[in-house]
């Protein structure tokens, strides 16, 4: 997991979920690129707990932030972006890349996976976590999916929540991997807030020639 930090459009510091998937690269939410598209901007990699100094924590900044070339703002889709780091992460037992699945590789409805992130642990909640929280999500059907979310599309993007353990994303919670089989198949987009919901995530694969 990795923590970023970046400046709003109005100066105020703002924060995504993201994942390291190669030793200089962090993959997030192309809309948490802030004010700018890596001027300010940290990651944060082996932090557990942000209120406190962990011996497993390290702090590198952005020297390049590279959104997908089609992310729409308006209607979510190709929410992804690469974060070129200055200088590489250190490979320990908390810090390491996570595998992306090959092309034609899917999660199905049904299917049980694991999401994490800092964001809010409540509906009422004014901040995000400092403990990293965990969550258990279901693949949801695309049917159902659809009639939540207006600008859902099953091509390209996951729909994933939990409404029987009462878990799923939240707020502050962007940019964070939705985990099967120990790779990650989708990054956090958006969610409903203000209520417990499945989260639209955005589809990833590598090439088979990758």
């Amino acid at each position: 997991m990795a923590y970023v930090k970046f400046l709003n459009t109005d100066g105020k510091k703002s924060a995504c979920g993201g994942f390291l998937v190669q030793d200089n690269f962090v993959l997030t939410a192309a809309h948490c690129n802030g004010s700018s598209l890596h001027s300010s901007m940290i990651v944060k990699l082996g932090a557990h707990n942000l209120a406190v100094q962990e011996k497993t924590l390290q702090i590198i900044p952005v020297a390049k932030a590279i959104p997908h070339p089609a992310y729409n703002h308006m209607d979510h889709t190709n929410d992804i972006m690469l974060l070129k780091l200055e200088s590489k992460a250190k490979r320990t037992k908390a810090v390491r890349p996570i595998k992306l699945p090959r092309h034609h590789a899917q999660v199905k409805p049904g299917q049980e996976c694991h999401f994490a992130g800092w964001g809010n642990i409540s509906i009422n909640a004014t901040k995000g976590s400092a403990r990293l929280q965990e969550a258990e999500l279901i693949i949801q059907e695309d049917e159902e999916c659809k009639k939540r979310f207006r600008h859902y599309f099953n091509t390209i993007e996951i729909c994933a929540g939990n409404l029987k353990k009462m878990q799923a994303a939240f707020k502050g919670d962007s940019g964070g991997p939705l985990v099967y089989d120990n790779k990650a198949y989708g990054v956090l987009s958006y969610v409903k807030e203000n209520r417990i919901s499945p989260g639209i995530f955005s589809r990833l694969y590598t090439s088979c020639h990758g």
